[in-house]
């Protein structure tokens, strides 16, 4: 397709944020162009593809507005249901606790996103990358050949290392940037329990972070790890690590010991936030982008949909004249924002004992499943942050 030489919006990636965005921009009027670097929308794959229930967002976020894909979309795009989320500390004391969700089809989940939102008028290129901006010109190279592509506003959900909020300003300072290295298998031949989750912590397998086997079927699950590389051995590498676990850890190495590789997968996680600013007075970011991850468990498909609801709507009442670009940012963490700094603040508080074995056993003794959910959603009781501060300052 030949783009116009102009829209009221481009959005710069189609993954759950910007497909999100480009579907509520229309929605509200706006002629939106949706920029997509691959191929094919959804592949390759980039993260596990739990989504919670609605309900569950809801009970985690009650302040937030959902988008209906949230709550409504296609059974194809659903691999298995999940009832139960089960925690294994370095001493294998499982505990575990009710959650309502579903492991999705990522490919086919992204794709009935961006097809929604050209459905409802946005105009969609894929395998186009954004090489330039400038002011709100974007420059476009791909297989629909190269252009310069004028906006009023550009929403970049573009990812962990998105160009567009290194373009405007919007990106975190290098020094305040804190990732998790994830790094998954989706095989078969497994034996595990079909309708869990399970969460495996150990600074011998997963340093900084956590491993996961999430049901895909039967026989079927995204097995991987998430680590900080600070926290890491020296010399070791991801891939090292997401082997020893599979093949040594006490509990899970039986269930994968038979596993047959059939997808790698592999990306980067922001953990450290929202920047202080996500949007200036023409463009504004959105998802990976803007930090928009629950940093307790690496979970951004529901606010990164939020915050692209919020996006697309604000960006909208932009064009047309009736508010500036920049409320955005306010509207956002009304809905959300004061979940996403506690999980944060929860994974700081985390980070000094995860380095210990011992005092990861001493903290999942005390804190009990209910409270295990909470924290997991990125909230911290006022009892488990006391009990575990007074932990990481060694006192047991």
């Amino acid at each position: 397709m030949i783009p116009e030489a102009s829209y009221d919006i481009i959005v710069v990636g189609a993954g759950p944020a910007g497909s999100t965005a480009a579907l509520y921009a229309a929605r509200n009027g706006a002629s939106v162009l949706l920029l997509d670097k691959k191929r094919e929308i959804g592949s390759p794959i980039q993260c596990a593809g739990f989504l919670p229930d609605a309900s569950e967002v809801k009970a985690l976020l009650p302040e937030a507005d959902l988008p209906e894909a949230l709550r409504d979309y296609p059974d194809s795009c659903v691999l298995q249901s999940i009832k139960t989320q089960r925690i294994i500390p370095p001493n294998c004391s499982a505990k575990e606790f009710a959650v309502k969700g579903f492991v999705l089809d990522r490919r086919r989940y992204d794709q009935f996103l961006a097809g929604q939102a050209a459905e409802t008028g946005a105009e969609l290129m894929i395998k186009t990358r954004v090489t330039k901006i400038e002011g709100t010109t974007v420059e476009t190279s791909g297989i629909f050949g190269k252009h310069m592509i004028r906006a009023k506003a550009i929403i970049g959900a573009d990812g962990p290392n998105s160009l567009v909020a290194k373009s405007k300003g919007l990106a975190l300072k290098q020094e305040a940037k804190e990732t998790s290295v994830a790094i998954e298998y989706q095989v078969r031949n497994v034996d595990i329990d079909p309708e869990a989750l399970e969460m495996y912590f150990g600074k011998d397998y997963v340093p900084g972070g956590y491993a996961w086997i999430f049901p895909e079927g039967e026989d079927r699950a995204n097995v991987g790890i998430g680590i900080r590389s600070g926290i890491a051995e020296k010399g070791v590498s991801a891939k090292e690590y997401l082997h020893r676990f599979m093949q040594t850890h006490p509990m899970a190495s039986s269930k994968l010991k038979n596993a047959v590789i059939m997808n790698v997968i592999a990306g980067i996680i922001p953990v450290n936030g929202a920047p202080a600013n996500t949007a200036t007075a023409d463009s504004l970011i959105v998802g990976d982008a803007a930090g928009h991850i629950i940093a307790t468990n690496g979970g951004g498909i529901p606010p990164a949909m939020i915050a692209g609801k919020i996006a697309g709507e604000t960006a909208a009442e932009f064009v047309a004249g009736k508010c500036r670009l920049e409320e955005y940012d306010r509207r956002w963490r009304a809905q959300f924002g004061p979940a996403l700094e506690t999980s944060v603040h929860a994974r700081q508080i985390m980070d000094g004992i995860m380095k210990s074995d011992s005092l990861m056993n001493a903290a999942f003794k005390f804190i009990s499943p209910e409270q295990m959910k909470v924290m997991q959603c990125g909230k911290l009781p006022g009892p488990v942050k006391l009990g575990l501060q007074a932990l990481s300052r060694g006192k047991k």
